[in-house]
Protein backbone atom coordinates (compact mmCIF):
# COMPACT_ATOMS: atom_id res chain seq x y z
CA UNK A 1 0.00 0.00 0.00
CA UNK A 2 1.23 3.46 -0.72
CA UNK A 3 1.76 5.80 1.77
CA UNK A 4 1.46 9.62 1.12
CA UNK A 5 5.20 10.74 1.31
CA UNK A 6 5.23 12.82 -1.96
CA UNK A 7 6.23 16.42 -2.23
CA UNK A 8 4.15 18.23 -5.26
CA UNK A 9 5.13 22.02 -4.76
CA UNK A 10 4.30 23.49 -7.86
CA UNK A 11 6.98 25.18 -9.22
CA UNK A 12 4.81 27.71 -11.44
CA UNK A 13 2.17 28.44 -9.27
CA UNK A 14 -0.79 26.05 -10.03
CA UNK A 15 -1.11 22.09 -8.80
CA UNK A 16 1.81 19.37 -10.10
CA UNK A 17 -0.69 17.58 -12.11
CA UNK A 18 -1.13 14.12 -12.41
CA UNK A 19 0.95 12.26 -10.35
CA UNK A 20 2.83 9.17 -12.45
CA UNK A 21 1.18 6.28 -11.27
CA UNK A 22 2.46 3.03 -9.62
CA UNK A 23 -0.27 0.80 -11.55
CA UNK A 24 -1.51 0.26 -15.08
CA UNK A 25 -5.31 0.15 -13.64
CA UNK A 26 -6.35 3.67 -13.40
CA UNK A 27 -8.18 3.40 -10.59
CA UNK A 28 -7.31 4.89 -7.06
CA UNK A 29 -8.53 3.43 -3.86
CA UNK A 30 -7.94 6.07 -1.02
CA UNK A 31 -8.67 5.33 2.57
CA UNK A 32 -9.41 8.04 5.02
CA UNK A 33 -9.08 8.64 8.59
CA UNK A 34 -7.06 8.30 11.71
CA UNK A 35 -5.90 5.04 13.14
CA UNK A 36 -5.55 6.74 16.61
CA UNK A 37 -9.34 7.51 16.76
CA UNK A 38 -10.57 4.00 17.15
CA UNK A 39 -13.41 3.40 14.08
CA UNK A 40 -12.26 7.12 12.44
CA UNK A 41 -9.82 4.86 10.99
CA UNK A 42 -12.11 2.53 9.27
CA UNK A 43 -11.13 3.76 5.77
CA UNK A 44 -7.38 3.33 6.54
CA UNK A 45 -7.99 0.22 7.76
CA UNK A 46 -10.13 -0.94 4.96
CA UNK A 47 -7.71 -0.09 1.96
CA UNK A 48 -5.50 -2.55 3.69
CA UNK A 49 -7.16 -5.02 4.25
CA UNK A 50 -8.45 -4.89 0.39
CA UNK A 51 -4.82 -4.37 -0.97
CA UNK A 52 -3.82 -7.35 1.00
CA UNK A 53 -6.45 -9.23 -1.00
CA UNK A 54 -6.34 -8.28 -4.44
CA UNK A 55 -2.79 -7.28 -4.53
CA UNK A 56 -1.21 -3.96 -4.89
CA UNK A 57 -1.10 -4.60 -8.64
CA UNK A 58 -5.11 -4.18 -8.80
CA UNK A 59 -5.49 -0.51 -8.10
CA UNK A 60 -2.91 2.30 -6.19
CA UNK A 61 -4.04 1.61 -2.63
CA UNK A 62 -3.12 4.60 -0.66
CA UNK A 63 -3.57 5.28 2.71
CA UNK A 64 -4.81 9.04 2.39
CA UNK A 65 -4.84 8.83 6.63
CA UNK A 66 -6.20 12.63 7.39
CA UNK A 67 -4.53 14.74 4.51
CA UNK A 68 -6.54 16.38 1.75
CA UNK A 69 -5.02 19.12 -0.84
CA UNK A 70 -1.83 16.89 -0.71
CA UNK A 71 -3.46 14.14 -2.33
CA UNK A 72 -4.78 16.24 -5.48
CA UNK A 73 -2.05 14.95 -7.46
CA UNK A 74 -3.34 11.08 -6.94
CA UNK A 75 -6.89 11.78 -7.48
CA UNK A 76 -5.99 13.69 -10.36
CA UNK A 77 -4.04 10.99 -12.06
CA UNK A 78 -7.11 8.55 -11.93
CA UNK A 79 -9.61 7.28 -14.05
CA UNK A 80 -11.37 5.51 -11.29
CA UNK A 81 -11.84 6.81 -7.60
CA UNK A 82 -13.23 4.60 -4.65
CA UNK A 83 -12.84 6.64 -1.60
CA UNK A 84 -13.44 4.32 2.10
CA UNK A 85 -14.04 6.57 4.61
CA UNK A 86 -15.73 6.84 8.75
CA UNK A 87 -19.37 8.80 7.72
CA UNK A 88 -22.08 9.64 9.92
CA UNK A 89 -25.06 7.50 8.08
CA UNK A 90 -27.65 8.15 11.35
CA UNK A 91 -27.52 4.12 10.98
CA UNK A 92 -26.36 1.98 13.75
CA UNK A 93 -22.72 1.22 14.04
CA UNK A 94 -20.73 -1.14 11.67
CA UNK A 95 -23.84 0.02 8.74
CA UNK A 96 -22.43 0.11 5.68
CA UNK A 97 -23.46 2.03 2.80
CA UNK A 98 -22.22 3.29 -0.77
CA UNK A 99 -22.51 6.58 -3.08
CA UNK A 100 -21.67 6.62 -6.70
CA UNK A 101 -20.82 9.43 -9.14
CA UNK A 102 -23.86 11.97 -8.53
CA UNK A 103 -25.12 10.28 -5.65
CA UNK A 104 -21.88 10.39 -4.04
CA UNK A 105 -21.86 14.65 -4.63
CA UNK A 106 -24.50 14.94 -2.99
CA UNK A 107 -24.53 12.81 -0.35
CA UNK A 108 -20.79 14.80 0.42
CA UNK A 109 -22.95 18.44 -0.29
CA UNK A 110 -25.95 17.55 2.23
CA UNK A 111 -23.69 16.19 5.18
CA UNK A 112 -21.03 18.85 4.74
CA UNK A 113 -19.09 16.70 7.20
CA UNK A 114 -15.79 17.78 8.72
CA UNK A 115 -13.40 15.93 10.81
CA UNK A 116 -10.70 15.48 12.34
CA UNK A 117 -8.84 15.63 8.62
CA UNK A 118 -7.10 18.67 8.10
CA UNK A 119 -9.03 19.74 5.11
CA UNK A 120 -12.77 18.02 4.36
CA UNK A 121 -13.08 15.37 1.37
CA UNK A 122 -15.89 17.54 0.12
CA UNK A 123 -12.76 20.77 -0.46
CA UNK A 124 -10.77 18.01 -2.06
CA UNK A 125 -13.27 17.00 -4.59
CA UNK A 126 -14.75 20.32 -5.08
CA UNK A 127 -10.67 21.19 -6.27
CA UNK A 128 -10.19 19.17 -8.30
CA UNK A 129 -13.45 19.41 -10.20
CA UNK A 130 -12.35 22.94 -10.69
CA UNK A 131 -8.83 21.76 -12.25
CA UNK A 132 -11.11 19.62 -14.02
CA UNK A 133 -9.54 16.45 -12.77
CA UNK A 134 -11.96 14.47 -10.93
CA UNK A 135 -12.33 11.15 -11.91
CA UNK A 136 -15.52 10.63 -13.68
CA UNK A 137 -16.23 6.85 -12.02
CA UNK A 138 -16.59 7.26 -8.64
CA UNK A 139 -17.47 5.98 -5.16
CA UNK A 140 -17.65 6.65 -1.50
CA UNK A 141 -18.07 3.44 0.66
CA UNK A 142 -18.93 4.75 3.89
CA UNK A 143 -19.00 2.96 7.70
CA UNK A 144 -21.19 4.28 10.15
CA UNK A 145 -19.06 4.84 13.62
CA UNK A 146 -19.75 3.48 17.22
CA UNK A 147 -16.67 5.66 18.71
CA UNK A 148 -13.88 8.31 17.38
CA UNK A 149 -11.91 8.56 20.42
CA UNK A 150 -8.34 7.96 21.59
CA UNK A 151 -8.33 3.95 20.93
CA UNK A 152 -5.66 1.99 18.03
CA UNK A 153 -8.75 -0.44 17.69
CA UNK A 154 -11.81 -0.72 15.60
CA UNK A 155 -15.24 -1.43 17.26
CA UNK A 156 -16.53 -4.45 17.83
CA UNK A 157 -19.87 -3.50 15.41
CA UNK A 158 -17.40 -1.68 12.43
CA UNK A 159 -14.90 -5.24 13.00
CA UNK A 160 -17.78 -6.95 11.84
CA UNK A 161 -18.78 -4.95 8.99
CA UNK A 162 -15.76 -5.47 7.33
CA UNK A 163 -16.15 -8.50 5.45
CA UNK A 164 -19.15 -7.47 4.29
CA UNK A 165 -17.70 -3.99 3.07
CA UNK A 166 -15.00 -5.78 1.32
CA UNK A 167 -17.22 -7.88 -0.63
CA UNK A 168 -18.92 -4.16 -1.77
CA UNK A 169 -15.51 -2.51 -2.04
CA UNK A 170 -14.61 -5.46 -4.15
CA UNK A 171 -17.91 -5.30 -6.32
CA UNK A 172 -17.59 -2.11 -7.29
CA UNK A 173 -13.61 -2.39 -8.30
CA UNK A 174 -15.20 -5.66 -10.85
CA UNK A 175 -17.95 -3.55 -11.95
CA UNK A 176 -15.36 -1.11 -13.06
CA UNK A 177 -13.08 -3.20 -15.24
CA UNK A 178 -15.99 -4.43 -17.40
CA UNK A 179 -16.04 -2.83 -21.17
Amino acid sequence: MQHHTQDNTPDSGSPALPAPRTDESGVLVLGFGNVLLGDDGAGVRLVERLCRNLGPGAAQFVDGGTLSFSLLSHVGAADSMLLIDAANLHRPAGTVEVFEGAVMDEFLLSTRRRSVHEVGLIDLLDTARLLGCLPPRRALLCIQPLRIDWCDALSAPVDAAFPGALERAKAILDAWKLP
